[in-house]
This record gives C-alpha cells, structure tokens and sequence, in this order.
C-alpha cells in the first residue's frame, strides 16, 4: 500500500540547505521514492498552521518510507540538515 512522507522545513542557513536540495533526492530515488511536491506555493484553507516550505514524497510502501528514512544515506543527509533546517515529518498510509 502506498506511504506519503510529509515534511515541512523550516530553513535556517539557506546555502548550506542548497545541498541538502542537491543530496536529497539521490536517496529517495534509490528507496523507490519520488517527489510529488516540493516547497511549491502553499496556502491555509483552514486553522493555524504556517508551514514554511512542504515536501511531499510518495514511497511503494510504509516499509520503504522507513528503509528510506533510516537508510545511512538519508541518515548522512539528515545530519547536514540539522545544521541548517528545523524539520517536521510524517509518514502517512494511503488507501
């Protein structure tokens, strides 16, 4: 069944995030992922939250979103984006 990841970022160090932009997609490609969204326009139909800039990914499975996200690849990757980004990240089933 197909598992979305939802990730809103919010960018402290915008040179240094421009690599993790460049090293990102490499890893989701190898784990079956691709981007359906990314940091496009977004606009609130409805409560509080501002989200900063949205990333949607779409995986085969739950279970290759969390190989992704727990992969040493992506987990390199994560590391770089903690010096440079907050993040906030779901992974959702679809039907």
């Amino acid at each position: 069944m197909t598992a979305y990841v939802l990730v809103d970022v919010a960018i402290t160090d915008p040179a240094l995030y421009e690599e993790v932009k460049r090293l990102t997609p490499f890893t989701v490609a190898q784990y079956g992922g691709k981007y359906l969204a990314r940091g496009g326009h977004s606009e609130l139909l409805h409560g509080e939250w501002q989200p900063a800039r949205l990333v949607l990914l779409e995986f085969e499975s739950l279970e290759k979103a969390r190989a992704w996200e727990s992969s040493p690849e992506y987990t390199a990757v994560k590391q770089l984006r903690e010096r440079c980004a907050r993040v906030n990240m779901v992974m959702l089933q679809g039907l």
